[in-house]
């Protein structure tokens, strides 16, 4: 039934004929397409990739080849603009989604929360170096790997003192895992940015940070207005 709805939802944006272009970020488990304002997410294993009019402009960047060549098939004329992208970096192996984001921002910390976390420093429009945590899902899986009896829902919370209970220790771990890094980062940039798909979440317990959802979006944007 959920996909059925998704289906009609798709179906009734994507041939409203009120955008120009459409814009795709392909990451490690989903598509996630943009148009007017209005993002949808689809997994990446998904068999159903939206329909729209063959003259509509897609764009797309991607860290997943595999996904990316699914695109092409379904949408033969998509542009990958990654070639597009100019950022001075001394970093060796920046993934394209990082390096697109980095190149629209000028002096911030950008914190991408996404299956993984990546963190990256702009000074004056150079990028400084950052580094990569697992997503928050990433770790909290590991648990029930160790042992069954670790298998518990996920409250992300900020606990005061040493939890008395499995549960409360397991968020307590995750918790501690990934905050106490982004926050000792963050205390030392002008401006924090976060973004990505738990961007919301991870927004909340980083002080001063701006939560924009659709920053690899106007990234995009950008460079396109650019080149064209």
């Amino acid at each position: 039934l959920h996909l059925f709805v998704q289906r009609l939802i798709l179906i009734s944006i994507f041939h409203n004929g009120e955008y120009l272009m459409i814009l795709c970020d392909i990451g490690n488990s989903t598509f996630d397409f943009f148009y007017d304002e209005h993002t949808i997410k689809l997994d990446i294993n998904s068999s159903y990739l939206p329909e729209f009019d063959n003259d509509k402009e897609l764009y797309y960047v991607s860290v997943n080849d595999m996904a990316a060549h699914k695109l092409k098939q379904k949408y033969p004329n998509a542009v990958n603009i990654s070639k597009h992208i100019k950022l001075d970096t001394k970093y060796q192996g920046l993934g394209i989604d990082r390096a697109i984001t980095c190149s629209y921002v000028k002096d911030a910390l950008i914190i991408d929360a996404g299956s993984a976390i990546t963190v990256d420093l702009m000074e004056d429009g150079k990028h400084m170096g950052g580094y990569i945590l697992p997503g928050i899902k990433a770790i909290h899986n590991l648990y029930k790997t160790i042992s069954p009896k670790l298998d518990f829902e996920l409250e992300i919370q900020e606990l005061i003192g040493l939890p008395l209970n499995t549960k409360d220790a397991i968020s307590y771990g995750v918790f501690n895992a990934i905050f106490l890094p982004l926050q000792k980062t963050a205390r030392t940039a002008k401006n924090v940015i976060v973004t990505g798909g738990d961007g919301e979440i991870v927004s909340k317990y980083i002080h001063n940070s701006i939560y924009d959802k659709n920053l690899i979006f106007k990234a995009m944007q950008s460079i396109i207005k650019e080149h064209r």
